[in-house]
């Protein structure tokens, strides 16, 4: 068969789902935190097992809705439907939540946020979905490199947006600024990313030109995963373990920051969180096509541990400071292009063991691990940052970035095929 080569164009299109979630997220992880401990004076431990509760949902949600929608069949797609229905309730329900704040309204707070996140969680398993549907296996590291580039854009706007409209917080004195700017620019940018997604995906037409270009991979792989619903080898079964086991580690450590830093920014660093979050993030996007390609060449195993090694380097050295200071952004800066290097790789690896038929359920399972970490790890670094001192977070977030490196080390499946080392490209050279 030709040379495969990646529709960058489409692929893009295809990443405005995950854009609008990521947009939605890098609020939720720092807004979230701040108005529940500066409005409604909740403590430190009390907030980690509220920004666990999402996790606790969508560990119940994201599987269930990946398996429906590998079930579902309309005109306009398996996967379209759900983010169409779950970004509208979502953009409906976020305008309750800065009323609330500003009313002081503790149980209207609670239950917008609980609409969102339900909302929320119906699509994110179909959305993430949606790019290996439509990208034939070899290719699936660089067309996540393409997805996780746009989720890093989406974050970005959030993070210069919460840099222009909240100010910098002081210790030790009152912070109350007006949310409704950071919330109403998300809504906006979640709307107009699925209404261009709309207008340009055509997934039951690009889904079944992926089905045929893995169809004909699959006759010359003795190694190709079992029939839709069928089980794995034990091998591979074995591998798949493995992965989650490093994902659940991995992001238990890289959520404990995420959720954390904002708080202790406020506390211990005595400046502006958003403005490092920010030259992070845009380490990640500089780095999420390059590591595509690199992946390609050595293979996502070996760049999941690259990035791992850089994680940790980046939070061990983050536990020793005590300021903002110009070093402190050049470790930020390695722990982007060591999510990057991580999150690119992933996931594919997950569904690299999936039949199309099973794509949604593999999805399930990657976000079920991944939340299952994300329900523990705010509660747990909460309780150690509200109990024992917000030095804790980094010592913690580098010990299981740490284990993370050692179970991907027993990895053996999942890596890209050798095609993919050839240096293929796309799906293919036309635009859509």
């Amino acid at each position: 068969m030709p040379p495969l080569k990646l529709n960058y164009k489409r692929t893009f299109f295809v990443g405005l789902a995950f854009m609008s979630i990521s947009a939605f997220w890098q609020l939720y992880d720092n807004v979230i935190p701040l108005i529940l401990k500066y409005t409604f004076s909740i403590d430190d431990a009390s907030i980690g097992v509220v920004m666990a509760m999402d996790n606790v949902l969508a560990l119940i949600m994201l599987p269930l809705f990946g398996k429906l929608s590998d079930r579902t069949r309309t005109r306009i797609g398996r996967r379209m439907p759900y983010i169409l229905f779950g970004t509208a309730v979502a953009v409906a329900c976020l305008v309750l939540l800065p009323e609330a704040e500003r009313m002081n309204s503790l149980p209207l707070f609670f239950v917008g946020l609980g609409l969102v996140l339900v909302a929320m969680a119906t699509y994110r398993s179909p959305a993430v979905a949606l790019m290996p549907d439509v990208t034939p296996k070899p290719l699936r590291s660089r067309g996540n490199a393409v997805i996780n580039l746009m989720g890093a854009v989406g974050g970005m706007l959030m993070l210069l947006t919460m840099q222009l409209a909240l100010p910098a917080a002081v210790a030790g004195e009152a912070f109350r600024p007006d949310y409704r700017p950071v919330f109403f620019t998300l809504a906006a940018v979640m709307a107009l990313c699925v209404a261009v997604l709309f207008w340009k995906v055509k997934e039951v037409p690009f889904s079944q030109e992926a089905d045929r270009v893995n169809e004909q991979l699959a006759e010359s792989d003795a190694s190709a995963p079992a029939a839709a619903g069928g089980r794995l080898p034990p091998a591979m079964r074995r591998s798949l373990l493995l992965i989650l086991a490093s994902v659940a580690l991995w992001f238990m450590g890289y959520n404990a920051v995420t959720s954390g830093f904002s708080r202790y920014a406020t506390e211990v660093l005595g400046g502006s969180f958003s403005l490092i979050l920010m030259v992070c993030t845009a380490a990640a996007i500089v780095s999420y096509m390059p590591v595509g390609v690199i992946a390609s060449r050595i293979g996502r195993k070996k760049t999941i541990l690259l990035g791992v090694a850089m994680l940790f380097t980046a939070f061990f050295a983050g536990a020793f400071f005590r300021a903002m200071s110009a070093l402190l952004y050049v470790f930020f800066i390695l722990a982007g292009m060591g999510w990057a290097f991580i999150n690119v790789n992933s996931y594919p690896m997950v569904v690299e063991l999936a039949s199309h038929g099973d794509t949604g359920k593999y999805t399930g399972y990657y976000y079920t691990v991944s939340m299952a970490a994300q329900i523990a790890t705010p509660i747990l670094s909460g309780f150690l940052m509200d109990r024992v001192g917000y030095w804790t977070l980094f010592p913690y977030a580098a010990l299981f970035v740490a284990m993370s490196f050692v179970t991907m080390l027993f990895v053996r499946h999942g890596d890209a095929r050798p095609e993919a080392k050839k240096g293929l490209e796309a799906l293919d050279a036309g635009d859509d």
